[in-house]
């Protein structure tokens, strides 16, 4: 068994850890949750394993804490949508996440309160993603 990764991301550096590692996760669009009273967002994403010597993926949930709102550009309406999770960034005082072909989120955040923790086992990847200039 492999270990499984359990990250807390707490300031700028750890935003760009966690972004990194999220690169190219594959995340279906009825895989995001919004939890207003509780100011959090959620995804679960099959996130490709950037550290690993193998090409391998794994099952991840990536939690957002001290959401205050949440805006989506370009969101697909059919929940079965997979997007390609391109960064994590940081815009002012909120927290962006791009997809690959343009849609988005903005949350507009407290502060950067990150928790990314893989959940399954890993299973081979026919490839590594590539990304063309």
């Amino acid at each position: 068994m492999v270990d499984r990764l359990h990250l807390i991301g707490e300031d700028e550096d750890d935003l760009k850890v966690v972004s990194a590692l999220l690169q190219d996760a594959a995340v279906l669009a009825g895989d995001v949750g919004y939890d207003a009273p509780r100011r959090r967002l959620a995804l679960i994403a099959n996130r490709y394993r950037w550290e690993a010597k193998q090409r391998t993926r794994v099952r991840a949930a990536l939690t957002v804490g001290g959401v205050m709102k949440v805006q989506r550009r370009g969101w697909p309406a059919d929940g079965a949508t997979v997007l390609d999770l391109l960064a994590l960034r940081r815009d002012g005082e909120a927290l962006l996440l791009d997809f690959a072909g343009g849609p988005s989120l903005r949350l507009e955040v407290e502060c950067v309160d990150l928790l990314l923790e893989d959940i399954t086992d890993t299973w081979g990847a026919g490839s590594t993603p590539r990304h063309e200039a």
